[in-house]
């Protein structure tokens, strides 16, 4: 099975612009609020209708604006998940599965997988229940259970776990990947959670601004991302503007400092990132070899999180207004205890921890 994606929309002050493509997978769409990962999903299930282009599942055409087809949701064999659930109020946990199972079965063999469903979404006990009943997470169930029910061809999850609380969340999404799993087709997972999309997709599509045109293997995305915007949306929290100097070093104009790299520095280099975990207290890298890198800074602030420390610090020369001096390094929490706002101190990055990005 698969899903092919290339549509444009415009929206006034925003314009719609994805193309992709995903197949027996979970292909996740990765980007801040806003950026137009929902407005996607609409248009593949085909609430919105885009301007041009075209969206075809399992080699099915869904629209083409150059051939007039436009198929409305009902026809388009696509089960979605809004991020309410979207089950009727009014109805039971049964009758909103009947609701799907009649039209899907046309009636047989209705009442088999009727129980079925609920012994699989674990809904015994609650199929008399309204929605105003049910938990949280009961309602994601009852919902992920009719979406099932109708035998989709492919299904959209619209951030099903963001209203969750931390427990329930991880439960649950436990429970998702399972039923992704079984499901063995194709999925479109919204999110905006790094750590989820990782944990739960194979493929990722980053999207900015309305913008979702390369697709990434999610390993390659969080350990090589090659743009700016790919580090960034991956959880690269240091970045600066770089330029070349030789075949492994650059200057990272933000910082203020030549920075060693243990790759090859390509020749359109425009940025270096370094992950925050990845940033050390000089004195304790004392010994890991002559090529370590050393910024001298000053102490910004100090955050002590319940299992780390953050510190926020600026190179010594750099423009302190500009967001891209600055140096976020992420320390076990005794690796900082005498550390102040205010303090010089020196941070180390190792070469192979450097990220070299294009624009």
């Amino acid at each position: 099975m698969s899903l092919l994606v290339d549509v444009t929309k415009n929206f006034g002050n925003f314009t719609l612009e994805v193309q992709f493509e995903a197949k027996d997978e979970v292909l996740a769409l990765l980007g801040a609020s806003g950026c137009g990962k929902s407005m996607t999903l609409k248009c593949i299930a085909g609430v919105v209708k885009p301007d041009s282009g075209v969206i075809l599942a399992n080699g099915r055409t869904l629209f083409d604006s150059k051939r007039g087809i436009n198929l409305p949701p009902q026809q388009r064999k696509i089960g979605m998940l809004f991020q309410n659930y979207a089950l009727f109020p009014n109805m039971t946990v049964r009758e909103n599965l009947l609701t799907v199972l009649n039209r899907a079965a046309k009636a047989k063999n209705s009442a088999e997988r009727m129980d079925s469903l609920v012994s699989r979404f674990y809904l015994e006990g609650l199929e008399n229940h309204y929605p105003g009943q049910l938990s949280g997470g009961q309602q994601q169930r009852a919902a992920l259970a009719r979406i099932m029910a109708s035998n989709p061809s492919v299904i959209l999850l619209d951030e099903p776990l963001s209203a969750l609380d931390s427990y329930l969340r991880w439960q649950l999404e436990l429970e998702l990947i399972q039923t992704l799993e079984e499901f063995g087709g194709t999925t479109v997972y919204v999110s905006h959670n790094r750590d989820e999309v990782y944990r739960i997709s194979r493929k990722v599509c980053p999207m900015t601004g309305g913008r979702a045109k390369k697709v990434y293997g999610t390993r390659e995305l969080f350990e090589t991302p090659q743009s700016l915007t790919a580090c960034l949306l991956s959880g690269c929290k240091n970045y600066s503007r770089a330029v070349k100097i030789s075949e492994t070093s650059i200057f990272a104009g933000d910082w203020q400092t030549e920075i060693i790299c243990a790759a090859q520095v390509p020749e359109d280099v425009s940025y270096i990132g370094v992950r925050a975990h990845c940033v050390a207290i000089a004195e304790k890298n004392r010994g890991n070899g002559a090529d370590c890198n050393v910024i001298r800074c000053r102490v910004l602030r100090v955050i002590n999180d319940l299992f780390s420390v953050i510190i926020t610090a600026l190179p010594l020369g750099a423009e302190p207004k500009h967001d891209f001096s600055r140096i976020r390094a992420e320390l076990p929490g005794g690796e900082a205890q005498n550390i102040k706002t205010g303090d010089l101190i020196d941070l180390s990055i190792q070469p192979e921890n450097t990220i070299l990005l294009s624009e």
